[in-house]
């Protein structure tokens, strides 16, 4: 180890490791903290770093799937999550899956061999006052370092993940909605409406009342109770509609002030979609938080006119989740704004999955050790899915961040015309891999180690 400065890296799950793994690439040296197996969190079962928690799988592999090219991009980035899920995978059809004793042991083996990383198990529950930090501690940090992060940012820290669907606008038939916003206020079409009869209307409710749902987690729920401490004001909508026949009509399903403009009539109930990024492609279902399972979710919301078809960018959930305001809070390299010397990464930031949590290292422990070691800053270029996950922690068009996986949203059109979507990703892709590699060389330096 050198005497040079370090970065300190809270955190040995897959956002730590692969921001150890990138920055002491970069040529800086780095000290990893991780509290297992001195002290486990709700979620861990081992002492293992990058332990996977839940599913072994990283989801697809095609590059025409958004996490697919994902990691492919970050294979070109030497990622040391996908390079080690590679090499410890297991046959999975088109998805790629790891052994996870053997993946952990890869990135444990590799992090501990290389000469600029320090891992350290031991807890951290205060932010240093001073040096480079990234916080990488994941979804369920300790009551102090989570104390400690809220305070850092100002009171910006969110203790649940109440995400409701969003759709891909070019799947869902919008002739039979209308756009109209409640009693015509803001543009007077900030919304597209769905309106409901009351046949179509009770069938729904009947879905939500009758069909699986996702149980919560022991640490989900209050130790005298069992229940789930929901707050209030933001209750799953079968919540809602197991109490009471109306009271989604009196809720996020209201349809007062919303008459349809091509029958001067008033529906029985009306689902309202709005736009979820600036450019409109992508359209959130308000008020539809769930926990139905997600085969559950696409059964009851495929019923409702217009979504049969529909392609879900994500579906609806609500569980325990600590994350940040990203968009308002962090800069496109996930530096903290109010305190540029701290950078977050992972599930922390509201990237929401494996792969998006190694992406999410990679790009803070690149940013971290280049401005540690005086190195010109390089900015995450656009119309990549790495591009993409940036995109969405800097997306000040949804009022109400929520965590996402990676999507196909946040890209630009091809300049030709492609209308089969398998071959139009396959050229977005393609794309991609251009200007992700054009990263790669940028971010190369004499530094790094062979």
């Amino acid at each position: 180890m050198t005497s040079q400065p370090q970065i300190t890296i809270i955190g040995g799950g897959l956002a730590g490791s692969e921001a150890a793994w990138q920055a002491a690439q970069q040529g800086a040296s780095v000290v990893l903290y991780e509290m297992r197996p001195h002290k486990s969190g709700p979620a861990h079962h081992t002492g293992m770093l990058a332990e996977l928690v839940c599913s072994n799988s990283m989801r697809g592999a095609a590059l025409e799937n958004a996490v697919g090219l994902l990691k492919e991009e970050l294979a070109r980035l030497d990622s040391l999550i996908v390079t080690s899920a590679r090499e410890a995978a297991v046959p999975a059809g088109g998805a790629l899956a790891v052994d996870r004793e053997r993946f952990g042991a890869i990135v444990e083996a590799r992090l501990a061999a290389h000469p600029n990383v320090q891992i350290r198990r031991d807890e951290i529950t205060a932010i240093p006052a001073e040096g480079t930090v990234i916080v990488a501690c994941g979804p369920l940090p300790s009551e102090p370092l989570a104390a400690a992060i809220d305070a850092l940012v100002g009171g910006r820290l969110h203790y649940y993940d109440a995400a409701a669907p969003i759709v891909a606008l070019d799947s869902i038939d919008t002739s039979v909605m209308y756009h109209k916003s409640r009693y015509d206020k803001g543009d007077g079409a900030d919304y597209l409406n769905i309106p409901l009869d009351r046949e179509t209307y009770l069938r729904f409710v009947e879905d939500l009342k009758t069909l699986p749902k996702h149980e919560p987690k022991g640490f989900e729920t209050d130790v005298a109770t069992g229940d789930v401490p929901y707050f209030e004001g933001c209750l799953p909508i079968e919540e809602l509609a197991a109490r009471g026949e109306d009271t989604l009509r009196f809720g996020p399903l209201k349809p007062v002030g919303l008459r349809d403009p091509r029958t001067g009539k008033g529906p029985h109930a009306v689902v309202q979609l709005r736009k979820e990024n600036a450019a409109g492609t992508a359209l959130n279902l308000v008020g539809f938080q769930t926990r139905l399972t997600w085969p559950a979710q696409k059964e009851a919301f495929g019923k409702l006119p217009g979504l049969a078809d529909a392609e879900w960018l994500r579906l609806g959930v609500m569980h325990r989740n600590t994350f940040v305001d990203s968009p308002r809070l962090l800069t496109a390299d996930l530096r903290l704004r109010s305190a540029p010397r701290v950078f977050f990464a992972g599930q922390i930031t509201g990237a929401e999955g494996y792969v998006e949590a190694a992406a999410c290292g990679t790009i803070a422990g690149i940013a971290a050790a280049r401005d540690l070691l005086g190195l010109p800053p390089v900015a995450v270029p656009a119309d990549t899915a790495l591009g993409a996950v940036v995109a969405h922690l800097q997306n000040t068009a949804s009022p109400d961040f929520q965590p996402a996986n990676v999507t196909w949203t946040f890209f630009s059109p091809l300049e030709e015309i492609v209308r089969e979507k398998r071959l139009r990703r396959a050229k977005l892709a393609e794309r991609a891999l251009t200007r992700i590699d054009a990263f790669a060389a940028e971010v190369r330096t004499e530094r790094v180690l062979a």
